[in-house]
């Protein structure tokens, strides 16, 4: 078995799952692993497929710019650029971008960035629980890739593994794809409650 055979099973393994959390919906949301760092090539999930419905055939194998290599059967997701922008400048082993509700509703309260702070669960987000001010950025949405990417490295921390995407969704990255996911969910669990707070004891913004 080829290492993309392996990345194509495993990212349709976690797509099934964040499918299932309701976090990749339709066809929305793509995964990727790196597979190589010089050149630099990752293995994305495809474009246009139900996410649940993933075989370890539904990937695509891509470039530092987020292109399809020569031979692909299948057209990658077109966010794979930021995919690629993100294991580059950040070193990701794996990017994961889902379009659950929390991550979105907290751009639309704090547009230059969510702040998080004192919360037992920042630790799963390799953060530390308390005296340690974490600020997840937030870019406006464009469907330009170099944007994107552009406005990703603008503002990034290597301490803060995260990228709202506002009105769309959000990027959480790591070692690899368990390690991503887990700072994923930790990370939503944290933007859902600031949100829930917020709504219940400031009020919603007008």
């Amino acid at each position: 078995m080829t290492p993309l055979d392996l990345a194509g099973r495993a990212l349709a393994a976690e797509s099934a799952r964040y499918e299932a959390m309701g976090w990749m919906r339709g066809t929305s949301g793509n995964l990727s692993v790196t597979l190589a760092r010089d050149p630099l090539r990752l293995a994305v999930t495809a474009s246009g497929l139900d996410k649940g419905k993933l075989t370890a055939h539904d990937v695509v194998e891509v470039d530092g710019r987020g292109q399809a290599v020569p031979g692909q059967a299948q057209a990658p997701s077109a966010e794979a650029g930021l995919h690629a922008r993100i294991a580059d400048v950040a070193g990701a082993g794996a990017v994961v971008h889902v379009h659950a509700m929390a991550p979105v509703l907290a751009a639309e309260f704090w547009p230059d960035g969510v702040e998080l702070r004192d919360l037992e669960m920042l630790k799963g987000f390799g953060r530390r629980a308390h005296e340690d001010t974490v600020t997840v950025p937030v870019v406006p949405n464009s469907q330009d890739m170099g944007v994107l990417g552009d406005a990703f490295e603008a503002g990034f921390r290597a301490d803060t593994p995260a990228l709202i995407v506002a009105r769309h969704g959000i990027y959480v990255w790591g070692d690899d794809l368990a390690h991503a996911r887990q700072r994923i969910e930790c990370l939503e669990w944290l933007l859902r409650f600031r949100t829930r707070l917020y709504g219940a004891f400031e009020g919603s913004p007008q």
